[in-house]
């Protein structure tokens, strides 16, 4: 696939760089020269320019693209330009990054196809990793249900998946099971990959290790995680 990314901050940079990694075209576009030299070879192309100018946007292969992300957060105005302006030009399809509930409504109002909350996205895994110990990560499915992932505590080390019957036990629903695998980086530095297992069939024996994703209602992980704290 092939994406433009308006905005190499922290979030548009980690963006550009991960998606180069799994082996998209990607176009980094940012204002700031120190920001493209210093991102050009971990990104397939970087582009100095304006992003608030139309006739520079123009320049860009936006209709050969298949999103146009606009990751820009700390400058409102230009975020909301940028996007304005890729409505206008007929980008096929524009993804917004938003800071607050505000910057949503208005970019959502500008007819984008996807907004995105990083900041309150990082706070709510943050904030569930914190209340639900040994979850390394959190993913809001609607607002009473989840999707966690969750270390396999010792006690269940070695035993069939299917056994412990975490559906009738404890009314969750296991999706898949992940397990990491140390590599290098084009770069040479090491890297651990997270490899899913596929679907569940109930047959996996768990390892050391191992990370369950696990599907239930914010009450069933809530009393998940409490039963193996205690």
């Amino acid at each position: 696939m092939k994406f433009i990314i308006i905005g190499l901050g922290n979030f548009g940079s980690s963006l550009a760089i991960h998606l180069t990694s799994l082996g998209h075209e990607v176009i980094g576009v940012d204002g700031n020269e120190l920001k493209i030299e210093n991102f050009k070879d971990q990104i397939t192309q970087t582009v100095c320019l304006d992003c608030v100018n139309e006739p520079a946007l123009r320049t860009l292969p936006l209709s050969e693209c298949d999103y146009a992300v606009v990751a820009i957060g700390e400058d409102f105005g230009a975020s909301v330009m940028a996007t304005a302006l890729l409505k206008k030009i007929g980008a096929r399809r524009i993804i917004s990054r938003a800071i607050n509930p505000v910057h949503q409504t208005v970019v959502e109002t500008l007819g984008v196809d996807m907004v995105i909350l990083p900041e309150l996205d990082s706070a709510v895994r943050l904030a569930d990793r914190l209340v639900y110990r040994g979850t390394d990560n959190s993913y809001l499915v609607t607002s009473n249900f989840k999707i966690i992932e969750y270390e396999v505590p010792a006690r269940y080390v070695g035993f069939n998946l299917g056994d412990i019957r975490l559906e009738m036990n404890y009314n969750l629903q296991p999706v898949t099971i992940i397990k990491k695998k140390e590599s290098k980086t084009i770069f040479g530095q090491a890297h651990s990959e997270r490899i899913s297992t596929g679907l569940i069939t109930g047959n996996e024996i768990l390892q050391k290790g191992d990370i369950l994703m696990l599907f239930g209602s914010t009450e069933a992980i809530e009393a998940f995680t409490e039963n193996l704290e205690s």
